[in-house]
C-alpha cells in the first residue's frame, strides 16, 4: 500500500471513497477510506480496487461505513460476534472492544445482540465461560481455581457465585456430583459401597 492511500485511511478522507477500499486482515472487515472506525495497524491493511475484490477474498462489509452500500444482516453480524466471544472467552472481552472490532457502536451492538440472542453480550460471555468450566470440571482434575483462571475469571469467589447462579450448585459440588460422591435425587448414594 502506498503512502497516499495510507494517509487517506488515517485522515478518513472521503475524497478517496470509490477509488479504493481497504480490508483489515485481523478482523476480516473491509471499509471505505472515509470510515470513522479506529485506525488499524498498517501492517494489517490490504487495499482493494473495488468492493467485489474484497468480498472475493472473504472480507465482509463494515457495519459502520457500509462500503457495499448495504448492511450485513443483523443475524449474521450477531452470529459473528457470538463466534468471536466463543473463541476468546478466556480473554478480557468488553462491549467496547467488540464494538470496535465489529464496527458498530456499543449501544447498537448491545441492543441488537440482546434482541437476536435473548441475552446481552456480557451474559453470553459468562454463559460461555460457565459452559467451558463445566466441561473442565467433568473432564479434568484441575483445581477449581485453575478452572476459573482458564475460563477467564480471575476471582475464585466471583467464579463460584457465577457458577452457582448458572448451574444451581457450586463448582466443587458440581464436580462431586459428577464423580458420584453426592446422593442422587432419591436420597441414595450413587457410589458403590465397599
Amino acid at each position: 500500500m502506498n503512502d497516499e492511500y495510507w494517509q487517506a485511511i488515517v485522515l478518513c478522507d472521503a475524497s478517496y471513497d470509490g477509488k479504493f477500499y481497504y480490508g483489515v486482515m485481523t478482523t476480516g472487515i473491509y471499509c471505505r477510506p472515509s470510515c470513522k472506525s479506529r485506525v488499524p495497524t498498517r501492517a494489517n491493511v490490504k487495499v482493494f480496487r473495488n468492493a467485489e475484490q474484497a468480498i472475493e477474498e472473504s472480507f465482509r462489509p463494515c457495519k459502520r461505513c457500509k462500503p457495499d452500500g448495504g448492511r450485513l444482516p443483523s443475524e449474521e453480524w450477531v452470529a459473528q460476534i457470538a463466534s468471536e466471544i466463543e473463541k476468546r472467552y478466556a480473554e478480557p472481552v468488553t462491549l467496547t472492544s467488540l464494538a470496535e472490532q465489529f464496527h458498530g457502536s456499543p449501544y447498537h451492538l448491545q441492543r441488537t445482540f440482546k434482541r437476536i440472542v435473548g441475552v446481552s453480550p456480557t451474559d453470553y460471555l459468562i454463559r460461555t465461560r460457565i459452559a467451558r468450566a463445566k466441561e473442565m470440571l467433568s473432564e479434568t482434575d484441575m483445581p477449581v481455581m485453575d478452572v476459573a483462571f482458564a475460563v477467564g475469571i480471575a476471582n475464585l469467589s466471583h467464579f463460584s457465585t457465577r457458577f452457582l447462579a448458572q448451574v444451581g450448585m457450586t463448582p466443587t459440588h458440581y464436580r462431586k456430583k459428577l464423580k458420584g460422591a453426592i446422593a442422587d435425587d432419591n436420597g441414595q448414594s450413587t457410589e458403590e459401597e465397599s
